[in-house]
């Protein structure tokens, strides 16, 4: 399975899926056309935008279940 970590630049989260982005914007980080993003750690570019230890977490919780969501196969009816 795919999975981000907060030591990722946001240009390697949004390689591995795009819906990290999505779920950047949802807190608050406009990372996607930053130039900082290819440099810049999420958790440092978090940080800098105000999140904690513990909102990071969250972030990055909510990015690998909606990867992990959108990977899972679905089943087929019989």
């Amino acid at each position: 399975m795919k999975s981000i970590t907060k030591k990722m630049t946001f240009q390697e989260a949004m390689l591995v899926d795009q819906i990290a982005g999505l779920i950047f914007l949802k807190y608050g980080l406009h990372c996607i056309g930053c130039h900082m993003a290819a440099d810049e750690s999420i958790e440092d570019g978090a940080r800098a935008h105000g999140l904690d230890n513990k909102e990071i977490s969250k972030m990055i919780n909510e990015i690998n279940d909606k990867i992990k969501q959108l990977d899972k196969p679905k089943k087929k009816k019989k």
